[in-house]
């Protein structure tokens, strides 16, 4: 009868925070990449903006509402600055979860090469068992032939 592998619960451990962490990873690569595209479509809202500005002074326009645009872009330099700074930090996060994915890889690999060491092991102990009962199966039965053939 074949022991059971006394680090299941640990391998069973190692499979759920793995799996935990590629969520989480998920997670994070979804909200760096929503970040990225707020911050692109900043980007091209000042880019329009600016624009926009740019034709109106050059037809003539009040210098209030001159006022009012550029105060607009100065407003939008600011989100895009914070917005960069979200950027940034969800990079950071994203790169740590990185390595609690690959931490949790490792241990998982670990406690599964290990699994499968006690399974070989046991195998083989179950074989040389086998081959144990068969040679003694073997050696009755010749020894069974013997007595008869001496009778």
């Amino acid at each position: 009868m074949t022991k059971p592998f006394r680090l299941q619960p640990l391998l069973n451990l190692a499979q759920i925070n793995n799996e935990s962490a590629t969520r989480r990873l998920g997670e994070l690569n979804k909200q760096q990449f929503d970040k990225q595209t707020q911050l692109e479509t900043l980007l091209q809202y000042r880019r329009d903006y600016q624009a926009r500005m740019q034709a109106a002074s050059q037809e003539g326009m009040d210098p209030a509402l001159l006022r009012n645009f550029q105060e607009f872009i100065y407003k939008l330099d600011a989100a895009i600055e914070q917005q960069l700074k979200a950027v940034e930090q969800s990079k950071l996060s994203t790169q740590i979860g990185r390595g609690e994915f690959a931490g949790t890889q490792r241990k998982l690999k670990s406690f599964d090469t290990l699994q499968q060491r006690h399974v070989l092991t046991e195998m083989k102990a179950e074989a040389k068992q086998e081959q144990k009962a068969m040679d003694e199966h073997t050696g009755r039965v010749t020894a069974y032939k013997m007595l008869d053939t001496e009778k």
